[in-house]
């Protein structure tokens, strides 16, 4: 009988001693509730719980990765995309964060699908494929403002993907067909201009002095007798055909005896 009571202290003894050392590892914090009611967080290392009048709640301070599944998302332009995301945040103080919210995981996880919800339906569509920086920085923003009461902390948020269906597609894919067409024809234009306002600047200069005229033309034949044809055209420009039939009739003839 001896022996059996004393067996059973031991027992009693050994899980006295397990229920009152506790190991937190450096990234655990321990919410420890005193007849219910909080007392504090402690750790890590070893921590002392009085068994039957303490209970403690292990809180991992790490940051966690939650991944957004996707999201029917209609955009400020009428256009149905699925969104998925992926929302960084930590914990910074675990009194809150065991207190204040029932799982802070699963209540994290809803508000942040709520909240991409709502700021990607303000946006239209081209905003929301160009400005991704801003869109994350806008969420995060809100996030986090909503999730300080719980103790939470939301470092970064990244949109994914942007998923868009077969019609939208090929309707963007015509969409910047046409964009790229117009850039073109708004190049060769200004080429066109370009050039003649060059062509138009040159005949200025020339017309200011009739010789330079014949020497560019004495400049073209040149270049076309150097090329190998057998036949050879010559364009005889009318202001030189004047300059040559006034300078024969200012030519004095002799005088008759």
């Amino acid at each position: 009988m001896g022996s059996g009571v004393s067996f059973l202290v031991l027992v009693f003894l050994f899980i006295v001693f397990i229920r009152l050392f506790h190991i937190l590892r450096e990234y655990e914090r321990a919410v420890v509730f005193t007849l219910g009611r909080f007392t504090g967080a402690k750790g890590p290392g070893l921590i002392v719980v009085i068994p039957f009048l303490q209970h403690l709640v292990r809180v991992d301070m790490r940051v966690v990765t939650l991944d957004i599944p996707p999201q029917a998302v209609i955009s400020r332009d009428n256009v149905s995309v699925q969104v998925n995301a992926v929302v960084y945040f930590r914990v910074v103080d675990p009194g809150r964060a065991i207190i204040q919210v029932e799982h802070y995981l699963e209540a994290t996880s809803q508000l942040a699908q709520t909240t991409l919800r709502a700021v990607l339906g303000k946006h239209e569509l081209d905003d929301m494929l160009v400005e991704r920086e801003k869109l994350n920085l806008d969420i995060q923003t809100i996030l986090d403002a909503q999730t300080d009461g719980w103790g939470i902390k939301v470092t970064n948020v990244e949109i994914k993907d942007i998923g868009l269906n077969d019609t939208m597609v090929r309707a963007m894919a015509r969409q910047a067909e046409a964009e790229r067409d117009r850039r073109a024809k708004i190049i060769h234009a200004e080429g066109e201009r370009q050039a003649a306002q060059a062509l138009a600047d040159a005949a200025r200069t020339l017309a200011q002095e009739p010789t330079s005229m014949q020497l560019r033309y004495l400049e073209t034949l040149t270049q076309v007798a150097g090329d190998k044809s057998s036949t050879l055209v010559l364009p005889i420009p009318i202001d030189l055909l004047t300059n040559l039939m006034g300078q024969s009739s200012k030519t004095p003839r002799p005088t008759q005896p």
